[in-house]
């Protein structure tokens, strides 16, 4: 049966990633861009604002603890680019911030959208300073060697290093000093579309570290968003990633329990070119069989926390620029 769900916190802009903290939840919200300077993408019209933030919710209550942060989104504040995902550590939140685009399109939105595209660390009502430029890497790099494209999503630290996803550069980095260097690269793959073979983005959106100490990474998969497709690796540095759950669409999250078993965070189960799009929580048991926890009530989910087998936590409605929330979810 459908476990208990609950909303615990409402008005999110966009709510993205989630981060739990010291009896605390930490929300990315992406924000609903603003009045401008716009640039056309691919989707439209999309206009630059500081309306950005970190949300932090703790003993029932919902706080704003860092505002003003870059956002880009469509003129009614929805799908918006901005911070993405944040973790916290010794008091410090490392905040990745989205592009979906090239330094053109940065220098295009004016000199106040410079953070787009960095990991930024935000001491809360203190100070912020930018860690380093992931999208000037993707510039000066290119890890896939394809079409220079950044979009700085999932973001881990470990010991005095982070570790992130570019979900528009197909790369998972390591920060460390303000330096970047790539540890892995995930390729594109051909996929049945249209009667041809296509060529799919991965998409890296996530990243946690595993029980056994390597990375685990999760892809949304890009055009045309294939049913299934979708994948987790595993990567160790130094070697080349290695598949280790298959069959999902659409991966926004991953997450282990304290048991060891992988859950897998879908932004939408029957595909993002679906007309009915809905999202899913799905538990990868130890012996590889799938359990589907959730696939009610999500509807663009976007980041989970793993507490227990029976306590978890979803932001839902991540591309609503003023209806997003977390939901607490019990079984």
């Amino acid at each position: 049966g459908q476990p208990q769900v609950t909303s615990i916190a409402s008005g999110l802009r966009n709510p993205r990633g989630i981060h739990w903290h010291n009896n605390a939840l930490f929300v990315a919200e992406a924000g609903k861009g603003g009045s401008g300077p716009c640039v056309e993408g691919e989707q439209g019209e999309a206009c630059f604002g500081r309306t950005g933030a970190i949300t932090r919710i703790r003993g029932g209550a919902q706080e704003r603890i860092a505002g003003g942060l870059p956002s880009i989104a469509a003129p009614d504040g929805s799908a918006a680019i901005g911070p993405h995902d944040a973790a916290v550590d010794d008091g410090k939140l490392y905040v990745t911030v989205g592009l979906e685009g090239n330094l053109e399109k940065r220098t295009a939105l004016g000199s106040d959208a410079r953070a787009l595209g960095r990991l930024l660390r935000i001491r809360p009502h203190e100070g912020r300073d930018w860690v380093a430029d992931l999208a000037g890497y993707e510039d000066d790099v290119n890890p896939d060697r394809g079409e220079v494209d950044s979009n700085p999503y999932g973001v881990l630290r470990r010991a005095d290093s982070t570790i992130a996803t570019d979900a528009g550069g197909n790369s998972l980095l390591r920060i460390q000093n303000r330096k970047v260097s790539t540890i892995a690269v995930f390729p594109e793959r051909l996929v049945p579309f249209d009667g041809e073979q296509f060529p799919m983005d991965a998409v890296p959106t996530t990243v946690v570290r595993g029980p056994d100490g390597a990375y685990y990474v999760g892809q949304l998969t890009g055009f045309p968003f294939p049913v299934g497709a979708a994948r987790v690796y595993r990567v160790v540095p130094g070697h080349k990633p290695q598949i280790y759950a298959r069959g999902f669409t659409n991966i926004i999250d991953i997450a282990f329990d304290r048991r060891g078993r992988l859950h897998v965070l879908e932004i939408s189960h029957n595909g993002l070119l679906s007309e009915e799009p809905y999202g899913a929580l799905i538990r990868v048991n130890k012996d590889g069989s799938k359990e589907m926890l959730l696939d009610e009530g999500l509807f663009f989910p976007a980041g989970l926390v793993v507490r227990s087998a029976q306590e978890m936590y979803v932001t839902n409605c991540g591309v609503c620029p003023d209806a997003g929330e977390v939901l607490r979810i019990e079984r």
